[in-house]
């Protein structure tokens, strides 16, 4: 793991320019025993070509055995150690809607979620409601109010909104409510340490509101609550790598990360396509651009196994889109894995592919995880994958004498 003190001095401005394509959740398991993962099924010509020429390893996120959010796991990719810049879900939804978050706020990432007659969740996302009905949803929860801070509820996307609690004396040193699991009721929010107990009450005072203007709605009549945060004004992409970065992503939880790195995040399509047309058309911007697929992610949370291979394959297909802009380096990886045979994030090693110039090649090599765990690259720790791509793209001097 390479600190940024000991990057600083060495990077060197260039006209290189490096494109790093996150596939949220990639990494994955086989349907079958000893049978393929998603990646391993899904035909992937363009990708297997740049594997070819290019270098493959297994990058680790966090830890052996630890399964990554989204936020540590796409820190660990940008070079931040996930375990020194910490940073909650809320900030990050806040920040990927454009809310201006103070340094006074306190946001949340709200779920809308389904519970039954005894209370007990029975769906963590009410069936993925449509954009339009989250929207209505945040319209009620607006009318509550909270003595001595004001209070705001923003839509996100489909279930996914953001509460953003702003006063003075807040803490974000609070448990989340989510339970994990189906069966149970929500948790009540409990404060971390006693300065946060004021900040507890009151958001356990908003969830009583919340259930009470919900009882009546169908699937979305009750609200989850994590990944409580505040700003946290991290060192940017321009200050630590001296790189002119640009993002594209359709969710806005990646937006809010690239943001708050210092990238300046594009307007965009909602498909995949679309995303790599952006990074065409801002090509000439940038000496760096990350691009987000989410969908992959998605159908591994779904369990859709079939769903998670057709869109590994629409983005080999899009490929050549990117491709065909002769990037020096090309990072095609995933922040963690989400098996479809698990149904959520886990802790398996991500498969991990850097094509340029400079690679060594691995002849004959398709792109997977079997394939990368015999790579080249072997097994590394994912915060040195920006190293790594800043050296291959010429951006980083002689280190000593």
């Amino acid at each position: 793991m390479t600190d940024f003190a000991t990057l600083e001095p060495l990077i060197l401005q260039t006209d290189s320019k490096i494109l790093l394509l996150v596939m949220d959740g990639l990494g994955g398991l086989p349907r079958d025993a000893g049978g393929l993962t998603e990646l391993e099924t899904a035909r992937t010509p363009n990708m297997d070509a740049l594997a070819a020429g290019g270098q493959l390893g297994l990058s680790l996120p966090i830890a052996p055995g630890v399964t990554p959010g989204s936020g540590p796991a796409h820190l660990s990719l940008f070079g931040y150690d996930p375990l020194k810049y910490v940073i909650g879900r809320g900030a990050l939804e806040a920040l990927g809607i454009g809310f201006p978050l103070g340094d006074q706020d306190v946001a949340a990432r709200g779920n809308f979620c389904t519970v039954d007659a005894q209370g007990n969740v029975t769906d963590r996302r009410a069936g993925r409601i449509r954009d339009e009905e989250g929207k209505r949803l945040c319209q009620i929860l607006s009318q509550i109010r909270l003595p001595g801070v004001e209070v705001f509820v923003e839509p996100v996307k489909e279930h996914r909104w953001a509460l953003i609690l702003r006063g003075e004396g807040l803490s974000c040193e609070l448990s989340e409510t989510d339970p994990g699991v189906l069966g149970r009721p929500p948790l009540a929010v409990r404060a971390h340490t006693q300065a946060a107990q004021q900040t507890a009450d009151l958001v356990n005072e908003f969830i009583a509101q919340a259930r009470r203007l919900l009882a009546n709605e169908h699937p979305a009549n009750m609200v989850l609550l994590r990944g409580f945060a505040k700003h946290p004004g991290f060192p940017t992409f321009d200050r630590v790598y001296g790189l002119r970065a640009g993002a594209v992503a359709v969710y806005p939880m990646y937006r809010g990360l690239a943001s708050l790195l210092g990238m300046q995040v594009l307007d965009t399509g909602p498909t995949i396509e679309d995303e790599f047309r952006t990074v065409a058309r801002h090509w000439n911007d940038f000496n760096f651009l990350y691009v987000h697929v989410k969908k992959t992610d998605t159908m591994g949370e779904d369990g859709n196994f079939d769903g998670k291979v057709h869109v590994i394959e629409e983005v080999d297909a899009c490929l050549p889109v990117l491709t065909a802009l002769k990037p020096d380096v090309i990072v095609i990886t995933g922040d963690h894995s989400t098996p479809a045979a698990f149904k959520s994030h886990s802790w398996h090693p991500v498969p991990t592919l850097l094509a340029s110039r400079w690679c060594r090649g691995e002849p004959g090599a398709k792109f997977g995880e079997r394939a990368c765990a015999a790579g080249v690259w072997g097994a590394f720790h994912a915060t040195s994958i920006m190293s790594e791509a800043l050296g291959h793209a010429g951006k980083l001097a002689r280190y000593g004498a």
